[in-house]
């Protein structure tokens, strides 16, 4: 689909199978600031743009009967659809929603709003909110004081290129103040538990800009995950990880 940034594209349809099984969820306190922050309830229509795999998707599904996924990404969706059959699921981009005017009381992104964070999806995502409408905006990002988690983002970074990524921050330059308010913050700990080879080598060789290179070098990255894996003090041996994230989440107001 057009629209869709190249890696994205080729990294998430090669590697969604990957995605869904090494991507961690999200903690607990979520369904509380979805209720509160976002005022998500049974009464609720709720977007969920770019929900790739549906591992969001399953979190909100709890909360708002009336749910829509919104995503691009043919192998992806497919995903979504294993696991959440009853969920309608449209085939859409930020900027090209097919989607009735002021349809939804909240716009959810969840790991993906800095793919598409511009004026276009803002005014896209703005048309199809209710006038009291609220888009919440969800990352969960590694915890880099923990020295191993560090050293996987030192072995991953030189791939990244111009890829969009939420730690530079410029997904913040599409807020101007005319359609949303100011994004604000909310924190919560989680800790994605499971093998070395689910939060780990799964995780990572899902990133997007990792899945899309040549086979010889993702066989470069993999040698240096395994690595880590096996020598790190912290890691070597361990049948089970708890890999260390700060959940974010950012609640925006739609501005009339």
């Amino acid at each position: 689909m057009t629209g869709v940034h190249a890696s994205a594209q080729q990294g998430f349809s090669t590697q969604a199978v990957t995605y869904a099984q090494g991507r961690p969820d999200y903690p607990r306190q979520l369904t509380g600031w979805l209720t509160e922050a976002l005022g998500v309830d049974a009464q609720s229509t709720v977007i969920d743009l770019g929900a790739g795999t549906g591992k969001f998707t399953r979190l909100l599904s709890t909360l708002a009967p009336t749910l829509i996924a919104v995503e691009p990404v043919q192998a992806m969706g497919a995903q979504l659809s294993k696991l959440l059959p009853d969920v309608r699921l449209v085939d859409g981009t930020a900027d090209s929603m097919p989607l009735a005017a002021a349809s939804a009381d909240a716009v959810v992104c969840a790991q993906a709003f800095h793919w598409f964070s511009t004026q276009a999806a803002l005014q896209e995502i703005h048309r199809v909110l209710k006038p009291a409408g609220r888009l919440g905006l969800v990352w969960n990002v590694r915890d880099e004081s923990v020295a191993w988690v560090a050293a996987i983002t030192a072995i991953i970074t030189p791939y990244e290129g111009d890829t969009p990524r939420f730690h530079t921050g410029r997904w913040r330059e599409a807020f101007t103040g005319e359609l949303f308010s100011a994004p604000e913050l909310s924190c919560f700990p989680y800790s994605h538990v499971g093998s070395p080879q689910e939060v780990i080598m799964d995780r990572f060789l899902s990133v997007s800009f990792i899945a899309a290179l040549p086979d010889a070098e993702k066989a470069k990255v993999t040698a240096q995950l395994q690595d880590l894996i096996d020598t790190h003090p912290d890691l070597r041996g361990r049948d089970t990880v708890a890999f260390p994230y700060q959940t974010q989440a950012y609640v925006c107001r739609r501005l009339s």
